[in-house]
């Protein structure tokens, strides 16, 4: 079990027999004999399970209960009342503590109530991770840097026009599908507006109308019924195009016409049909240099772009960093079942180091690899050791730093550029495609576009 749990009592007879047992079922036990000792624990670690006595030498604990739980806000509390006193007991529980003994205690009923109190906690995480998976959604940390206060305020200006296309601008790994979903959560009257979420560059190119608009019966081999398209799908909400640039020309036309009037036809159908959605586009790619080859309709850049929000990478905004990085944490501390993890100083000192060239997808890459790889109730994030601060705007790698990607010569094109870093990546990787796809943040087919091996 091992969690990390925090013993405040007084009493040093009952502290010491109830730490004893709590530690043979497994709990990393810290004690305190007042809160003046538990204020100062709680800066050192962040419990998944306090044992709370009552009356305390400097205060009362049901008093200190509200300050505990903004302290740990994660953590299971079991009260520890006088004999009898079950108005305090209810008080506990109003308060949030998921359970209380009184006194004197048996350690047996001691254990089974932390226990179960530990359960009930990661049972409401489970819970939480699993409505999150299946929602899509993650939380959502207001920004402290004013570039992106400057994003989510157009956001909010935005969602008053809810037919309105949105074009979402900036490198992989920003955070372009949460902005989308919080554009939808403005816009969207109640929470059964739907949000799908098309990531293009995974649809077949032999198929990728069908998928965005439907299909009728016999419109090809395979069509044996009818079948509705995303953009149907999608009616009264949002539909989300990630990495637009990929569409082909071809249905890049069918597309703007959607855009122009709502209205649109199966693919084998002559019957016109109509969707409400707002469609929300997002790229890191160089749209107009697409253009500029004729591989992107300048026509539809212009429809797209409505409003078009360019999103600041990471690195261009520091003050954002260790906000994400706690708000990340929380969602994988559920998922993963480390409640009692924390951001250490040596990882706080080590993120505000990092340049973060895969941006908060790379953050949660990272939090993820060291909530797996690091036993402690304490991140350190060792993989970044030696990491350097880097001025905004500067190169992500300096060419003196071992393994470092460098690119000398004359200027090159972007989409050469990104090949030329897609493969240093999967080189770094050993030749394991799929984690230097998960790195870069790309999907694999994607990712193998990228190398130039892609249909």
């Amino acid at each position: 079990m091992s969690a990390p749990l925090l013993f405040i009592d007084d009493d040093r007879a009952f502290s010491s027999l109830g730490a004893a047992a709590l530690q043979r079922e497994g709990y990393a036990v810290t004690l305190a004999r007042s809160l003046h000792e538990a204020r100062a624990a709680l800066t050192r670690l962040t419990p998944a399970l306090v044992v709370l006595d009552r009356r305390l030498p400097d205060g009362d604990g049901l008093t200190f209960l509200p300050e505990l739980k903004a302290q740990a806000p994660g953590a299971a509390v079991v009260m520890v009342t006088a004999h009898g006193d079950i108005a305090s007991a209810v008080d506990a529980v109003r308060a949030g503590a998921a359970d209380y003994v009184a006194k004197p205690v048996e350690l047996a009923d001691l254990v089974l109530r932390a226990r179960r109190a530990l359960d009930t906690g990661r049972l409401k995480d489970r819970l939480a991770a699993a409505e999150a998976e299946l929602s899509g959604r993650r939380r959502l940390v207001p920004p402290a840097s004013a570039a992106m206060q400057r994003v989510f305020a157009a956001l909010e200006r935005i969602a008053a026009s809810p037919r309105s296309a949105v074009m979402l601008l900036g490198e992989t790994g920003t955070g372009k599908e949460m902005l989308a979903r919080h554009l939808h959560a403005l816009s969207s009257p109640g929470d059964d507006a739907p949000f799908v979420h098309v990531n293009c560059a995974a649809l077949p190119e032999q198929t990728v109308e069908s998928e965005l608009f439907g299909h009728e019966k016999g419109a090809f081999t395979d069509a044996r019924t009818a079948r509705r398209g995303l953009v149907e799908v999608a009616h009264g909400g949002t539909l989300f195009l990630d990495e637009v640039g990929e569409l082909p020309l071809g249905l890049q036309a069918k597309l703007l016409t959607f855009l122009d009037s709502g209205r649109f036809r199966r693919l084998g159908g002559t019957t016109e049909h109509s969707s409400s959605a707002r469609i929300v586009a997002a790229t890191h790619r160089d749209l107009p240099g697409l253009m500029a080859r004729g591989e992107f309709r300048e026509d539809l850049w212009f429809r797209l772009g409505v409003f078009r929000i360019d999103i600041p990478p990471l690195r261009e905004r520091p003050e954002d960093i260790l906000p994400l990085a706690e708000g990340i944490l929380a969602d994988l501390r559920r998922e993963l079942g480390r409640r009692g993890a924390s951001i250490g100083p040596r990882a706080r000192a080590r993120l505000a180091a990092y340049a973060f060239p895969g941006n908060v997808r790379e953050l949660r890459n990272l939090l993820e690899r060291a909530l797996v790889m690091e036993p402690g109730p304490e991140l350190e994030l060792d993989v970044l050791e030696g990491t350097r601060p880097v001025p905004a705007g500067a190169p992500v790698a300096s060419p003196s730093e071992a393994n470092a990607f460098v690119l000398s010569g004359p200027p090159r094109a972007l989409e050469e550029v990104e090949r030329a870093y897609t493969r240093w990546v999967l080189e770094q990787m050993g030749g394991r495609r799929m984690e230097a796809a998960k790195v870069l943040g790309l999907s694999y087919p994607t990712f193998l576009k990228r190398l130039g091996e892609g249909t």
